[in-house]
Order: C-alpha cells, then structure tokens, then sequence
C-alpha cells in the first residue's frame, strides 16, 4: 500500500486507518483477524477512543487484551486515541487528560501513544492546561505527538497560542455525500447558493498550508450518521450508478471507489474505516490504490448532489 507523509514530519504511514470502535464485542480471535487483515494489505495506523466501547475503554481494553502487541510489532503501527468527550459535555482539563492517557495505556497494554487528539472542541478550553498537559505527557515518553478531531482553524490557533507540540492532523467527517469541506471551496463566491457557505472556515485549506493531515471518519455515511449512501439507491440513485460503473471499470467495489474518491485529494486525507469485516478492510486497501482521474472524481461530486458551476 502507498504511504502519505503524516502532518509534515518525516514519518510515512497508510491512507487507510482501521478505527476500533466497534469491537467490544468481538473476540479475541475475530479481534485478531481484524486486526492481522489489516497488517496483511498495509495498514498500520489503528484509532481508539476512551468512549469507545459500553464503558469507557471498553474497545482500548479489547484491542489489548486481544491482540497483545510485541515489542517489535508495536514499533511498526501508529497507535491513536482521543480524549475529551465525557457524557454530553466535554473536558480538556489538565487533569482529565493525564489520567484518560494512563487509562488508556493501560487499557491498551502499551507503554506510548504514537498520537493523543484532543476528540470535540471544549469551548470551556484553557490553552494553557493543554499545553502543560502535553508537556508532561510528551516528557513522560507517554504521547509522541498530538492532534485534534472536528477543529476548525480558529480552534486550533488558539490551542497554538500555547501547546509547543506540533497539531498534526484533525480527524474529520468526510464522504463524497458529506462533503461541504470540499464541497463550498468549488461553489466560492456563488452568491445565494447553500453549498457556497463555509461551515469550517476555510479547513480544508487551512490543513494544506500548515501541513495537518486530515483523517476522514465516516468515509460511506450520507450525513451526521444518518445512513450509509453505497447501495442506497433510493436516496442516492445517480452517485451509486457511478459508484458501480467504476467499480466494474477498475476492479474494486463501490465501496472501494468512496475510499479512492477521498484519497485522490492532493491534501493527502487518511480514510478511517469502522468496519468489524475484513473483506471490507480488503475491499478499501484496493481502492486506495486507484487514482481517479479528474473528470471521474468532480463526476462523483456531481452524483452525489453538489453544484460543479
């Protein structure tokens, strides 16, 4: 599998992230063909939360207890988590995210987290307690690097005023049927038009010029969990005709053309899978391998309901 260079440092990792979310309730063998199906075709960035699970570390604790990682494996994946969100109200307090790190490293059997994203945006946040935070995690050995998820710009500026550490990537939502990150910079300056209001205040761009990585959740969901959109042909009729006259064209499922959609972007997006199913780890390792060409991947844009003036 080709590699991208993560948030402008020298480290190269997959586009392809396997997400664990949902894996509670595997296991430990499904767990370990999960994990192994992922290895097999390149993967080797892997994403956790502390509210993954029916109790906090609950999919941390099962990827542990599972998996097991040897010293010599543990070194060739990049393990993230995220910390933040706390039952309908979030927390980036210095001292809820020290001991959600520990939690986390013990629930996952590991001495380091390879990155540390802070999860929702607490607007309660005092840039100053996360940097001391990371300050000690980093000079601890127990965070190597750190990000963000569902940040806009302004956001993450403000978190710079004081972290030292580089932010290098912000894990996004992001499919070719949830896509206004994309979507508003091809509408610019149509006035009156909905696809032409900017919603994240110039993200996507933003990322490029200072070098973040983007992770892209939810890569086949049609909105805020509000479906899947491959093989929805009742909602979206025209995008999965295309999906499937690429997919014969190129060898891979309709599944496999969503993930090379988003990994076509010259911005260098990471695709986080949620899938349980290795067949479909599989089906979005061979789409990410394809390269769209350009009239193929605005036609998706078409399909999927947004404006191409």
């Amino acid at each position: 599998m080709k590699q991208l260079r993560l948030g402008g440092t020298d480290r190269t990792v997959s586009p392809i992230i396997l997400g664990l979310m949902r894996i509670q309730k595997l296991t430990d063998e499904e767990v370990r063909t999960l994990y192994g199906a992922a290895r097999e075709v390149g993967i080797d960035v892997f994403d956790h939360a502390d509210i993954y699970g029916s109790s906090r570390h609950g999919c941390e604790e099962r990827f542990g207890e599972a998996v097991r990682l040897s010293g010599g494996e543990r070194e060739q994946i990049l393990l993230q988590s995220k910390v933040g969100i706390r039952g309908g109200w979030f927390d980036f307090s210095k001292e809820h995210i020290r001991a959600t790190v520990d939690e986390s490293l013990a629930a996952l059997r590991t001495d380091y987290l390879d990155l540390l994203l802070l999860h929702r945006p607490d607007t309660l946040v005092e840039p100053e307690e996360v940097a001391e935070a990371f300050d000690e995690l980093h000079a601890a050995g127990k965070v190597r690097n750190f990000g963000v998820s569902n940040h806009t710009p302004g956001q993450i500026e403000l978190l710079k005023t004081s972290v030292r550490q580089p932010l290098l990537v912000n894990q996004v939502q992001l499919s070719i049927a949830h896509a206004p990150l994309i979507a508003q910079g091809v509408a610019a300056n149509m006035a009156g038009t909905e696809q032409s209001v900017s919603r994240d205040n110039g993200l996507l761009d933003y990322s490029r010029l200072h070098g973040m990585t983007l992770q892209a959740w939810s890569p086949f969901q049609s909105g805020f969990f509000s479906g899947v959109f491959v093989g929805d042909r009742e909602n979206f009729p025209e995008l999965n005709d295309r999906l499937d006259e690429l997919a014969e064209k190129y060898g891979v499922t309709p599944s496999g053309i969503a993930v090379a959609w988003i990994v076509r972007h010259p911005a260098g997006i990471q695709v986080v899978l949620g899938t349980t199913r290795p067949e479909r780890v599989r089906e979005a390792a061979a789409g990410a391998e394809l390269r769209l060409e350009r009239e193929e991947w605005y036609g998706l844009l078409r399909a999927a309901g947004y404006q191409v003036p």
